[in-house]
């Protein structure tokens, strides 16, 4: 029987407002836009390694039942002289219990075990609140959960906790333009306790408080991060995994739910997952995408609802017809006819509804009761870019590696081309007769899949693998790859063209490593070894600054990029890593360049001399760079050959420097 689930997150583009700024708060200015959908992704892939007792990547939990055993028996082994003390023994590593006596709660809340999600089950089945187990409670959990409307039974256990919100903060509210007026999009919590709902008048929103955060609305943007979300799920959940709206995803849990302990522990693990990033979430388990959305929006008031298999047309009976995901002018047209549930609705006579309401209602009426399917359109995630060659005859010369490579790289290439796509990273992976891999990883700067350059790049590194007693397959993996369509051809050859630098870059790269190969580029400092960054070969400089607010010409003006170093006083193009104090300095103070110094054991004698160029410390940086004071010229010997040196102080005031000399760099 088909099982569907719907995860419904109501505050998701306030929720990831909130992930954005704590994200940018903690990460360098450089992160990625889907930096917390990475997080999220790792915390997936910690979530299925389960917690017990034995011992996983070679640690341990403390408290163990092995662990103390363990302790034990190592304590037991001891001579008797070297044993611990009782006073040593006397503290303990598991926590200590409560020492309030816990308040009476109601019979429903009683059952759920401390630090549970609770999971709701739909009356009919005799079952009540399960536990982490897939068991239920006792009698009175049932007896309670059983009786009563399916909305009564579903309000006792309260609203789901809200894990992301800080109700410290100021209420945040996002705004879209319709026409000319601007309405709330979505509310933060703390707003709709104050009465703001979303459809409502910016302007009457202010009314309610004076402290409301607003900013404008990103639908796309929304829809972006959720879409990632679901290719997150469908990697690490269930294979179909669809989008619904800008709020809620579809999964289908028919043949996946036994793989994560049952339907409720599966959903509980989802709910908890998105808690700890700072997402709250409802999810609904029944036999059709219909009525899981219908009972995640309009019933759900815990963390999980399921509803029995067979059962979904009883849950559905007293909700409101939005619940259908009709049109809004159908659902105000069956109001005023005095049809407000979906229970009459359902025992009216399909063909006088498709004359009145057209298709669209009936449709989704027999959808969400399962007699019309509803099929999902999920998202697809790609897939990594590989090809492969195995041998019935293991290789072991380099000009058999070489050949396969020349023939492995255009299908590579034929593959990146028809998914539009250019590599950055690709790696050669040979699988040895002896199990022992070897690996070859080459970067591009720029995408590209031109065949001729794989291959000069990969055959330059082929005396790096150690081919043993030979090689039975050879795998290109393409590791990072990023978007590449046609690119304009210029076959001039004059002054004018540009050339291309990005097959120089690969070549330099792969015989000298990419860590040995970047580009400078300015910084916003006066002090010379602070103006200087380093750029990826051909990647465009970076701006560097917090985020612009729409209207903030302040922080635009903060966050402009700094201007090129000044050309009218000349520097060298290398510094010095450090600067080298100069010795049996001859100058006269307080402005004159020197006239001799010793550097490295050599007497320099100068014949000319260019300065001072005075620069002050930045005192904004470091407190002891108050009253700091460079002078620096620009100084020639009797060879030709020119330094660029400064002294420590003005050579009048002892609070700007000790007037000791240093060379920092040498000119061409």
């Amino acid at each position: 029987m088909k099982r569907v689930a719907a995860l419904y997150l109501p505050d998701w583009p306030i929720e990831r407002l909130r992930q954005a700024e704590r994200t940018a708060q903690s990460s360098p200015p450089e992160a990625t836009p889907g930096a917390q959908l990475d997080a999220l992704r790792t915390a997936a892939a910690a979530e299925q390694e389960q917690a017990c007792s034995v011992p996983r990547g070679g640690g341990w939990r403390p408290g163990a039942r092995w662990a103390r055993e363990e302790r034990a028996r190592q304590i037991a082994e001891l001579p008797a002289h070297q044993r611990p003390s009782p006073r040593e023994l006397g503290r303990r590593e598991e926590a200590a219990g409560n020492p309030f006596r816990p308040m009476q709660s109601d019979e429903v809340r009683s059952q759920v075990p401390a630090g549970e999600v609770p999971a709701k089950i739909l009356p009919g089945t005799g079952r009540g609140t399960v536990g982490e187990a897939g068991g239920g409670g006792g009698p009175e959990a049932r007896e309670s959960i059983a009786s009563g409307p399916l909305h009564q039974a579903a309000s006792r256990l309260g609203p789901p906790p809200r894990s992301g919100e800080d109700f410290s903060v100021s209420p945040l509210l996002t705004s879209t333009r319709t026409g000319n007026r601007v309405l709330v999009a979505a509310a933060c919590p703390a707003a709709r306790a104050l009465g703001v709902r979303p459809g409502m008048a910016v302007t009457e929103a202010r009314a309610y408080g004076s402290g409301l955060d607003i900013r404008p609305a990103d639908p796309a943007g929304d829809l972006a991060a959720l879409h990632r979300l679901a290719l997150m799920a469908a990697r690490r959940w269930a294979p179909s995994v669809a989008v619904e709206d800008a709020d809620t995803l579809l999964i289908d849990l028919t043949g996946v739910a036994h793989l994560h302990g049952g339907e409720a522990r599966m959903a509980r693990r989802i709910v908890r997952l998105l808690a700890r990033r700072g997402y709250s979430a409802r999810i609904a388990i029944a036999d059709t995408p219909g009525a899981a959305w219908a009972l995640a929006h309009f019933v759900a008031r815990d963390a999980v609802l399921i509803c029995p298999p067979g059962q979904h047309a009883a849950a559905l009976a007293p909700l409101p017809i939005p619940a259908l995901r009709v049109d809004p002018a159908a659902v105000e047209l069956l109001r005023r006819l005095g049809v407000e549930q979906i229970g009459p609705l359902a025992a009216m006579p399909r063909a006088p509804l498709a004359r009145r309401f057209g298709g669209a209602l009936v449709t989704r009426l027999e959808q969400a009761l399962g007699t019309l399917p509803e099929p999902l359109s999920p998202v697809v995630p790609r897939e990594a870019i590989s090809v492969q060659r195995r041998f019935v005859e293991p290789v072991a010369t380099a000009e058999g590696i070489a050949h396969w490579i020349g023939a492995l790289v255009p299908e590579l290439c034929a593959a990146l081309e028809a998914a539009g796509l250019g590599a950055r990273a690709v790696e050669l992976v040979a699988d040895r007769v002896d199990g022992v891999p070897q690996r070859i990883r080459i970067g591009l700067a720029r995408a590209s899949r031109d065949c001729l350059h794989l291959i000069r790049l990969i055959a330059r590194r082929i005396e790096d693998v150690e081919p043993g007693y030979g090689i039975d397959a050879i795998t290109l993996h393409v590791r990072r790859a990023e978007p590449l369509a046609a690119q304009p051809f210029d076959e001039r050859l004059d002054e004018e063209a540009k050339p291309d630098l990005a097959p120089l870059a690969d070549t330099l790269a792969t015989r000298i490593g990419s860590r040995r190969l970047w580009r400078s580029r300015p910084v916003e400092s006066d002090v010379p070894e602070r103006s200087v960054g380093r750029d990826g070969v051909l990647d465009p400089p970076e701006r560097s600054g917090p985020k612009i607010r729409p209207g903030d010409v302040r922080q635009l003006l903060r966050a402009a990029p700094p201007d090129p170093w000044r050309p009218d006083w000349p520097r060298p193009a290398r510094l010095l890593a450090r600067p080298e104090r100069l010795d049996h300095v001859l100058a006269e103070l307080p402005d004159q360049p020197p006239r001799r110094f010793t550097w490295r054991g050599r007497t320099i004698r100068v014949v000319r001399a260019d300065g001072p160029e005075r620069i002050a410390g930045e005192w904004w940086r470091r407190s002891v760079e108050t009253h700091a004071v460079r002078d620096y010229f620009r100084v020639e010997d009797e060879g030709g050959h020119r330094y660029w040196l400064f002294r420590r102080g003005d050579g009048e005031r002892g609070v700007t420097g000790d007037l000791s000399w240093y060379l920092h760099g040498l000119f061409g």
